[in-house]
């Protein structure tokens, strides 16, 4: 690490990616700055993080939102900014030097686009970034000589298990996945879930979409599809397997046998130091595997019919195009629409299938054309409901 702090734009900084990001930069001990907070509605805690960390600006995406807070404690140096195109201002301000893109959603995609196109190093923890934006996301970092660090836990392993051999030596990654809490459920126990239920992970603490997400297995099928597009795989390179004791992150199999896997506790502060600090490796506030204790690690495939996520996860990785914008958008509606009440638990990943198989496929969008795409399957999903 350089004795001059890295600057860093948080993108997202009220989520819990954007939490433990903060407690990284505070454990760095000055070799990272944060310069730019960004937040959707959730002000208060964004005007408490910029009197904490005082950045030289904030953004609230959400105009409504911004209008309600009382601001009169903002620190004087610090910038108020306002609206979505301020979130792409400052991911591509020129003292930023790494932009964490921790924005929930498709509503990332912007801010990514912009550090990219800035050629910034875009630390990503926003999968659909690339589930909806693929090869176009992908071309524009090469393009710009911009740099994609993943975020994920599943990425970041699979990530850091390339560096033991060269690309065209690798046979296929495995990304691991805890099953969710109702991964030995029979079909009629699934179909009684309740909100309460879904949202109890039992190893990871989430925001609520990404929990329901991990209980459907459609957070799974969207890293399947985000890890064709970071790591340049094919669909017929990328297997998934169920580790309940989520220990093992992600694993790489060479084409001699040798599988390279990395295990940590699950706790996200790890792989976000290693995309802020990487090439390099330091002291971080991230839990450690205790060694001296006794440890059981298992590992099962997963049931494709049962888990019905993963097929379509498969699908969009082996067709590209509109087709990953369409399932992330479809899906976002129908987790919402269950946790609204409106939409039981099973029947979110029918919803998506139903929408994913009924749109006019293009296999090689424009970024406007996916955005739409990705807002075309929300409504569908809610007019179906209504």
């Amino acid at each position: 690490m350089t004795s001059t702090p890295v600057k860093i734009a948080l993108l997202g900084s009220t989520g819990s990616i954007g939490r433990s990001t903060l407690e990284v930069v505070e454990a760095s001990r000055g070799a990272l700055r944060i310069v730019a907070l960004s937040a959707h509605r959730k002000t208060q805690l964004l005007l408490e993080q910029a009197r904490a960390v005082r950045p030289r600006c904030i953004v609230v995406s959400d105009a409504e939102a911004a209008a309600k807070q009382n601001w009169s404690d903002l620190p004087p140096e610090v910038e108020l900014s306002i609206g979505p195109e301020a979130v792409e201002k400052v991911a591509a301000e020129s003292e930023v030097e790494i932009v964490v893109s921790a924005i929930v959603g498709s509503a990332g995609l912007r801010g990514t686009w912009a550090a990219l196109e800035a050629g910034k190093t875009v630390a990503l923890a926003n999968k659909e970034s690339l589930v909806v934006g693929g090869p176009l996301v992908t071309k524009l970092a090469k393009e710009k000589n911009a740099r994609l660090l993943p975020v994920d836990s599943e990425h970041s392993a699979v990530f850091q298990a390339l560096q033991a051999g060269r690309r065209e030596e690798v046979k296929r990654v495995i990304l691991t996945a805890s099953g969710g809490p109702f991964r030995n459920h029979s079909r009629k126990q699934i179909s009684q879930v309740t909100i309460e239920e879904a949202l109890a992970h039992p190893t990871w603490a989430m925001g609520r979409k990404i929990t329901i997400d991990s209980a459907t297995m459609m957070n799974k099928a969207l890293e399947m599809i985000e890890a064709r597009w970071l790591f340049d795989l094919s669909a017929n390179q990328i297997s998934v397997m169920i580790h309940p004791q989520s220990i093992v992150h992600s694993m790489v199999e060479y084409m001699d046998g040798s599988v390279i896997a990395q295990l940590s506790v699950p706790d996200m502060k790890l792989p976000i130091q290693y995309a802020l600090t990487w090439p390099h490796r330091c002291e971080g506030v991230a839990a450690k595997i205790d060694w001296s204790q006794a440890m059981s690690l298992t590992f099962e495939p997963p049931d494709f019919e049962r888990m019905g996520a993963l097929k379509l996860g498969l699908e969009v990785a082996r067709v590209g195009g509109t087709a990953g914008a369409v399932l992330n958008g479809a899906n976002e509606a129908a987790v919402a629409a269950f946790l609204d009440g409106r939409l039981k638990f099973d029947q979110i990943v029918p919803a998506c299938e139903s929408i994913l198989h009924h749109h006019q496929f293009d296999s090689h969008p424009s970024l406007e054309q996916v955005i739409r795409l990705d807002r075309w399957a929300r409504q569908e999903v809610f007019r179906c409901l209504t």
